[in-house]
């Protein structure tokens, strides 16, 4: 395969055939760092010019990163480096480091990744840098980095070089360093509140814990198909009729549904379930979650996204789904139990009702989705969903067409999904059962039938509370970021061609 080679990407591979015939490797060796950008800033940045100038045994720093800039003017110059961390500057004089050194630096580029020696000192302009002993040429980059004032102007190519993005845009890996400490808050939360942290499959032979279409693949020497995960739910809810008290996953999930600023077809949840809890509990523990994690990151519950406020917290607004639909059309969905009835209402007002529903649950679901998502702003608990569409779910006692169930919503969108969670081994024969139906008459999304976890519950599970929170979604809200390609590293993007 040839590769056409731009005119400074052929300057570059010449720079590094004369690095390697000094006997210098072009791609690098180990260099030990006593410091980073900022533990050297924070080492160093209360001294005065005078104090560091004066210094007596000055403390020798050894710190290395990727040049971003360069200036430089006969035998002289500054540059300065980049980490994980941040900028630092350098200043490197020929009469110190030698005219070999000061050669290699002088031929360096912009990209090439460096390691020096040096002690603090701050300018004439006032800022701290190092002022270069000793300089090594660590990497070469072959290709030229993008233009420092655009970076990567096409928004595609920042995801899909996303190597190149976290070089280049500060704020991306701000963010992404973020996901890093929500995740681990998360963690810390969870464990000091006494749960397990478990490993359930992804490949798994039966298609259950929500409603979705799977990635379906083989395995060879079983020769049987299996599905990339869904939900982690069903394997969860058998640790807990296996004796754990709470337990809790963080791991990828697989949709093989569309693409958009919400959703990606991998993306990453946590499960959780609390035995002998129920939906309140779990209402509480994701108030509680969310508000912590907002004041942890920001100190302060309220928030901006996408230029609204919204107040994270604790007090968050609870309503029934059939109340909701009734504040924005009028109708009381209490007072409806007839299917043919509840059609005729969604065709009066332009919904399209699927060949493969057949309860007056679903009519609610699809009105509470065409008339209220796009007015919950505040974080709101929705509760109350029809059993039709909750097939992992405790009936509500006060009236059986619906379930003890809830979801999250903000600015508009869904966060969290929550259940007293069905024990009951014959409802939920029964329900996966009607899930079957639903298949046979075109829903590919329904639940199979997975005998074992009916049986798992025919040991007895305890009450219990469970919760799924989108991590995706829930770092997008926590640093106003507007797509779902911002907040993972690499996202699944269409071929170039």
């Amino acid at each position: 395969m040839e590769i056409k080679l731009t005119e400074q990407e052929i300057i570059r591979r010449e720079k590094a055939e004369a690095l390697k015939e000094l006997g210098i490797d072009p791609f690098g060796h180990r260099f030990d760092r006593t410091h980073n950008t900022e533990t050297f800033k924070k080492t160093f940045e209360n001294y005065t010019k005078e104090e560091l100038h004066d210094m007596e045994n000055k403390e020798i720093v050894k710190i290395a990163g990727r040049i971003m800039s360069k200036r430089v003017k006969g035998k002289a110059g500054f540059i300065h480096i980049q980490d994980q961390y941040g900028l630092v500057q350098l200043y490197v004089r020929q009469d110190v480091i030698g005219e070999e050194s000061y050669a290699i630096f002088d031929k360096g580029d912009i990209g090439d990744i460096v390691g020096v020696s040096g002690t603090a000192m701050i300018t004439n302009s006032g800022e701290l840098s190092i002022r270069v002993e000793t300089y090594e040429h660590l990497v070469k980059a072959l290709r030229p980095l993008p233009e420092k004032y655009h970076g990567l102007v096409d928004i595609e190519e920042r995801y899909r070089r996303r190597y190149v993005d976290l070089i280049m845009n500060e704020d991306s890996k701000k963010t992404f360093i973020m996901r890093s400490r929500i995740i681990s808050m998360m963690r810390q939360y969870l464990d000091n509140l006494g749960y397990l942290e478990v490993e359930t499959p992804v490949l798994q032979p039966e298609l259950g814990g929500a409603n979705a279409r799977p990635f379906i693949t083989h395995h060879n020497t079983l020769d049987m198909p299996f599905y990339l995960r869904i939900a982690t739910e069903l394997h969860l809810k058998r640790l807990i009729v296996g004796g754990f008290d709470c337990v809790y996953e963080i791991g990828r999930l697989f949709r093989n549904e569309g693409i958009d600023k919400l959703h990606n077809p991998e993306f990453t949840t946590i499960e959780l379930y609390l035995a002998y809890s129920d939906l309140q509990g779990m209402m509480d523990l994701a108030e509680n979650l969310i508000s912590h994690l907002a004041m942890q990151l920001h100190g302060t519950t309220k928030i901006m996204y996408d230029e609204v406020e919204i107040d994270l917290t604790k007090g968050w607004r609870k309503v029934h789904m059939v109340d909701l639909i009734k504040e924005k059309t009028g109708i009381d969905f209490y007072q409806i139990h007839d299917f043919e009835e509840a059609k005729k209402l969604a065709l009066q007002h332009h919904l399209h009702v699927e060949p493969h529903l057949y309860g007056v649950g679903h009519i609610i679901n699809l009105f509470f989705e065409a008339y209220c998502e796009e007015d919950l702003i505040q974080p709101t608990f929705v509760f109350g969903h029809p059993i039709e569409i909750s097939p992992l779910t405790k009936k509500d006692p006060k009236d059986p067409r619906f379930t003890q169930r809830f979801e999250l919503f903000i600015n508009r969108h869904e966060y969290a999904n929550a259940y007293t969670e069905l024990n009951d081994p014959i409802d939920q024969f029964e329900r996966l059962i009607n899930q079957l139906k639903e298949k046979e008459l075109g829903n590919e999304e329904a639940n199979d039938l997975d005998m074992d976890f009916v049986e798992s519950l025919e040991y007895g599970m305890p009450p219990t509370g469970g919760i799924g929170i989108g991590i995706d979604r829930l770092v997008m809200l926590l640093t106003d970021s507007k797509s779902i390609r911002d907040v993972l590293l690499f996202p699944q993007m269409k071929n170039r061609k």
